[in-house]
């Protein structure tokens, strides 16, 4: 029996994909089971659980060790750099992350970067040390950097120039357009497209889907936020991934099963594979 208020479940993928960005501790209404199951039922047979401060990236791992078909990403969001720094605990709230980044139920530093809608031109320094912070940590640890980036395009690149670029990299809930999403590439980058890439005003991130190569697309949800059309508005799951295949398959005129082979091997290359399907 489904939770009422969520979304009818799509029809199944082809293949398997991997939900590489969600927040399951955000819809505790759905349940971690009922999430995963309803996931695993249309073909999202693994996700990335992503933290986004202590609490929530500590989480994380002990989601991960607790469902084999989760793994974890541990960070400060950018927009939480700014409220520790103002209350002295940046540093330590750094040193936690850099420890848990070295669990290895964890394979991502991440969602770290820039946001420069929510956070003004007071909050940009804290916001710029933390991400080199990750940086460091994920190259350090080699796990794959996950970056969040809101109207801070031209600064994460130069973040990233300075820091060095790691060897994994994903643009999560791409939001650029072409040329962007190609500077990203040229750096190595995956890009990761959400619901977002469904909505009618975002004709920029279609094209940015064009240019990407099929070799370094992947697929999220940042549930439970970003519904895909038809359901935009209500909240987001990692079962709804088959609606954002569907409508990036179409854009590039792609069959769906290729569509599905080739987003569940980047996920492998991007976050390293090795994590069993939910069955």
């Amino acid at each position: 029996m489904h939770t009422p208020g969520w979304p009818d479940t799509p029809e199944p993928l082809p293949s398997p994909v991997v939900d590489n960005h969600c927040h399951l501790d955000h819809a505790p209404s759905l349940g971690i089971d009922e999430a995963l199951d309803r996931a695993a039922a249309v073909g999202v047979t693994r996700v990335v659980q992503v933290g986004c401060d202590v609490e929530s990236s500590r989480w994380a791992v002990d989601t991960a060790r607790a469902f084999s078909s989760v793994v974890a990403a541990v960070a400060l969001h950018p927009n939480e750099a700014p409220r520790l720094a103002e209350a002295g605990r940046l540093d330590d709230a750094l040193a936690e992350i850099d420890r848990l980044a070295a669990d290895p139920h964890v394979r991502a530093v991440g969602e770290t970067g820039l946001d420069y809608f929510r956070t003004g031109e007071d909050g940009r320094g804290p916001q710029h040390a933390s991400f080199r912070a990750h940086i460091q940590m994920a190259t350090r640890h080699d796990r794959t950097l996950v970056i969040h980036d809101r109207d801070s395009h031209a600064d994460v690149l130069a973040v990233l120039d300075d820091e060095g670029v790691p060897e994994r990299t994903v643009m999560h809930c791409f939001s650029g357009d072409a040329d962007f999403a190609r500077a990203c590439v040229e750096r190595g980058a995956y890009l990761s497209f959400a619901g977002t890439v469904t909505f009618k005003n975002a004709e920029n991130l279609r094209e940015a889907l064009r240019v990407t190569p099929i070799d370094r697309i992947l697929v999220e949800t940042d549930a439970p936020f970003l519904t895909p059309v038809p359901h935009r508005g209500r909240p987001n799951a990692s079962f709804l991934i088959p609606l954002t295949v569907r409508f990036m398959s179409e854009v590039l005129g792609l069959e769906v099963p290729l569509m599905c082979r080739a987003i569940d091997a980047n996920t492998d290359q991007a976050f390293g594979g090795g994590w069993p399907q939910r069955v």
